[in-house]
């Protein structure tokens, strides 16, 4: 068994626990070792995140491919699962057979997409665009989805946005119930709500057997302790990294131009050596090192 089917395998055993899985969100691939540092159970590799860190805005700006490389990237570095926002799927069920095959080759653990038209726009944008394709066309999207993966551990997960869209409670449940039908291993709930009432309004209304995945960026005060008094399996903090590493490098670059010299700034850098550390710098050295021992046994050098 290769290492990214242990990690399917252990994301899929994590949800049939009683446990709730915690997801960190990440941009790049030093982003997604530190969520895997900082002890999280599953990396998310956003589509707002990274197309910030690619100077756009969130809304089908980027190409798969560069979303792909990303995800990409990260599973290379990471030793947990990584779940890739894969937005509306990047086209009709041909696009997402290509898309699931890409991801799942790349040892990514899962994918995410949602149900609303191309080009989306980010949900929680005020005045945003958040019109829903009929769930026809969507429930296509799982069905391709579900064919195109080899894995039976790659997970499939449906984003249902019709809480954002304003079309109600019995519309999610819904979608929700005729996604899970389709194939979906797991239903994300999303609301842009400042409380989580309606998260749990739908949750306790949830008669499926997949397991429920929130992400609580708007109502951000609600506790991990309440979450698991209701069917939630997985929590996604999706955008925090990002957001506290641009309030951090813009804090510390603009004390940075007006200071006189670097030690002046107040705020605390990472050491060199903890980057190495980071980097796997270390391992490099000692790798060149037994080559260089291999060398010499072998007469090259002495």
């Amino acid at each position: 068994m290769s290492n990214s089917e242990k990690l399917r395998e252990k994301l899929r055993e994590k949800l049939d626990s009683n446990s709730i899985i915690k997801v960190g969100g990440a941009f790049d691939a030093m982003s997604a070792k530190l969520v895997e540092l900082s002890g999280f159970d599953a990396v998310w590799s956003g589509s707002f995140a990274i197309s910030t860190t690619h100077g756009v805005p969130d809304a089908s700006i980027l190409t798969m491919t560069e979303f792909f490389d990303v995800a990409s990237n990260m599973s290379e570095t990471c030793n947990i699962p990584v779940i890739a926002d894969c937005d509306t799927g990047y086209g009709g069920p041909s696009n997402v057979m290509h898309m699931v095959k890409k991801y799942e080759n790349a040892g990514v653990a899962a994918i995410c997409i949602e149900d609303k038209t191309f080009p989306k726009q980010n949900s929680l944008l005020k005045n945003g665009n958040n019109e829903l394709i009929s769930e026809q066309e969507f429930v296509a999207k799982i069905i391709a989805a579900k064919d195109a993966k080899q894995n039976d551990d790659f997970m499939i997960i449906a984003r249902v946005e019709a809480l954002i869209s304003g079309f109600g409670m019995e519309e999610a449940i819904k979608r929700a119930t005729a996604y899970e039908k389709a194939g979906a291993d797991a239903i994300l709930i999303h609301s842009k709500k400042e409380n989580a009432d309606e998260i749990f309004e739908f949750a306790d209304s949830w008669n499926g057997k997949s397991p429920l995945v929130i992400i609580p960026t708007t109502y951000d005060s609600v506790k991990l302790s309440d979450i698991k008094k209701h069917p939630i399996k997985m929590v996604i903090y999706a955008n925090q990294s990002l957001r506290v590493a641009h309030a951090s490098m813009l804090s510390y670059l603009n004390k940075l131009n007006d200071a006189d010299s670097i030690a002046d700034v107040d705020l605390k850098l990472s050491s060199m050596e903890e980057i190495f550390e980071l980097q796997d710098m270390y391992k490099i050295k000692e790798k060149d090192k037994e080559i260089q021992d291999i060398l010499k046994k072998l007469g090259y050098t002495k």
